[in-house]
């Protein structure tokens, strides 16, 4: 048996990770302009004579320079300490005291180099221990303050970073939730579509037999072409008109010259998207509730247009009994008015109005996009479609 491959410590890539989030481009550069805000403060508050401007100037870079080297060791030992604690189980007491100590020994080595830049390589000066200790105990409490402002920085962009992660898995599950809401109405609207489509065949069936085979083949023509776009989210005008004509062409058979129907809709909007299954519901309420209980029956036609404000309209208009009965009450037009509100909101808007002379319009406005993504610049000039 081969010998297993030699296991990588499971907290280097951690620590150093942990390290560079301390010690990294922008927190040096913080500490930079710390260590020469903190030295000018010191030269103004010592009065140097303004005439020595070329004095002045050399002391402020020499203070700059010790109190960035204090300021950088304590940070080197803070990102240290911070490697030391990474994937750690020590308690929020422990840790920081841990902390404590690195900003101690940062401070502390921060003297020794301030003394050896200083002075080196003759050391003319003595060591002080009296200004050693000054200097760590200064730069120890500016630490401690400096590295607990690190910190609250830290945890304010880790909740920032958590409240936008909420904010997005929240939009994600409420576009889960509308395209369970939409496949849900969706499947009752298409058996209440396709029930009556059969109603009408089993109608037919009993009056004339032969009709009524002619119309279940055609039927089965309808539901091939039909049914593979129904559980689709989106669809193209083209394809729900041509739905929509076959549709009507079923239930020509069955009412005869009681039904008269054409379609009016411009070429160049048969890609627009739309919703499956909305202008079929509005024409099946059309012949249901307004055509078919007259015994003359009547006309339904459909316009397609694109409005100056860029939106598409569809009307269906019967010139049937009008506002009777439960005419506009029913699951389909209830379900495609919550489908449309989920799918477009305050942009798209169903209604129902008195026509003239009689009849009812039902009229459908939602925004015109193509269905590859693109919109039509312009309303264009519309033309028959399809016309029976």
């Amino acid at each position: 048996m081969p010998d297993d491959p030699l296991p990588v410590h499971p907290g280097v890539s951690d620590r150093w990770a942990a390290f560079r989030r301390v010690v990294r481009l922008p927190t040096v550069a913080a500490v930079f302009w710390f260590a020469l805000v903190f030295a000018l403060s010191r030269v103004v508050s010592w009065k140097a004579s303004a005439a020595d401007l070329t004095g002045w100037l050399n002391l402020l870079a020499v203070f700059t320079r010790q109190s960035f080297i204090s300021a950088l060791s304590i940070l080197l030992y803070a990102g240290l300490a911070e490697a030391l604690l990474a994937g750690g189980t020590r308690s929020l007491r422990a840790a920081w005291a841990w902390r404590v100590l690195a900003v101690v020994a940062g401070s502390m080595v921060g003297g020794v180099l301030r003394y050896v830049v200083t002075y080196a390589p003759s050391f003319h000066s003595p060591f002080s221990w009296s200004w050693f200790a000054y200097t760590s105990g200064l730069w120890t409490l500016l630490g401690v303050c400096g590295y607990a402002l690190l910190h609250l920085l830290r945890a304010e962009r880790a909740g920032r970073e958590q409240l936008a992660w909420a904010r997005q898995a929240r939009e994600v599950l409420a576009a889960q939730q509308m395209e369970a809401e939409l496949s849900a109405l969706q499947a009752q609207i298409e058996p209440h579509f396709l029930f009556n489509t059969l109603a009408n065949v089993k109608r037919l069936y009993d009056v004339a037999p032969d009709r009524g085979r002619d119309m279940l083949g055609s039927l089965i023509a309808y539901l091939q072409t039909a049914l593979p776009g129904m559980r689709s989210q989106r669809a193209c005008l083209g394809d729900e008109l041509e739905r929509v004509r076959h549709y009507l062409a079923i239930l020509h058979m069955r009412m005869g010259d009681r039904l008269h129907f054409d379609i009016d809709a411009p070429a160049e909007l048969m890609s627009a998207e739309m919703p499956p299954m909305v202008i079929a519901t509005l024409v099946e309420n059309a012949i249901q509730h307004g055509l078919s209980p007259l015994p003359e029956g009547g006309r339904l036609r459909v316009t397609v247009r694109l409005a100056e404000d860029g939106r598409l309209t569809v009307a269906v208009r019967d010139d049937g009994r009008g506002f009777v009965g439960a005419g506009g009450s029913g699951v389909g037009l209830a379900n495609t008015r919550a489908r449309l509100q989920a799918l477009y909101g305050a942009n798209a808007a169903l209604s129902l109005e008195a026509a003239e002379p009689r009849g009812v319009v039902a009229r459908l406005v939602l925004p015109c996009r193509q269905l590859g993504g693109g919109e039509p610049a312009r309303p264009p000039a519309a033309r028959d479609w399809q016309a029976a």
